[in-house]
């Protein structure tokens, strides 16, 4: 199957400008010129879709807790591969300010839980493929158990609404969590600031190259 090409963005920088539209700074001038150099040196760079032998889904989640420094907001992100593709992919800061790692992560899987359901159904309706058990991957340990615990704190009831949420879909057995080690996070990218060796590691996993460059 040939390759197919789409052009990424530097989709996190983005979406932070963006926030500042109406009253802009030097700082925020800086960050767009930076985005501007690196599309110009990067025009090749791009997903590459091939068949990889299966239809497996598998997703990522991620939250930056606490990560903007001018409210105090997580940024929830995910990354969803359909047969070792990646086809979907977002960020978005959380709409209340999350008072542990554990509630940001969880909201972060909430939205990536949403995202895989209606990519399950979208997929049945167009008869793509057979969907199995969906996965969903996420760093957080506590996150994971409050995923398989039903019993419910009084410090988590005010996330009690995505814990049944998540957890329904992991009881009829559409989705199940895996831990992933942090260092195989790919959702980082798109919450966080990395360095450039860690950024061409996670773009090579997910299949991000330079088209220039390929044989």
């Amino acid at each position: 199957m040939k390759a197919i090409y789409r052009v990424l963005s530097h989709f996190l920088t983005i979406c932070g400008v963006s926030q500042f539209l109406s009253s802009p700074c030097d700082s925020h001038w800086n960050a767009i010129v930076q985005i501007l150099k690196y599309i110009k040196k990067a025009p090749g760079k791009g997903l590459v879709f091939t068949d990889r032998g299966h239809t497996n889904i598998f997703g990522y989640s991620d939250a930056d807790w606490a990560g903007d420094a001018s409210d105090r907001r997580s940024t929830s992100s995910c990354c969803i591969f359909v047969g070792g593709n990646l086809i979907s992919w977002k960020s978005k800061k959380q709409t209340v300010v999350a008072q542990s790692s554990t509630e940001a992560e969880y909201r972060a899987m909430a939205h990536a839980t949403s995202e895989l359901v209606w990519l399950n159904h979208l997929l049945q309706k167009l008869s793509f493929c057979e969907v199995d058990q969906m996965e969903l991957a996420c760093d957080n340990q506590s996150a994971l158990h409050l995923s398989s615990n039903s019993v419910f704190h009084e410090r988590t009831k005010y996330i009690e609404v995505n814990c049944h949420f998540i957890r329904e879909n992991i009881l009829s057995g559409v989705i199940k969590t895996p831990f992933v080690n942090f260092k195989d996070q790919l959702a980082d990218i798109f919450t966080k600031s990395l360095r450039s060796p860690w950024i061409t590691y996670i773009c090579d996993k997910m299949y991000a190259y330079d088209m220039y460059a390929l044989p």
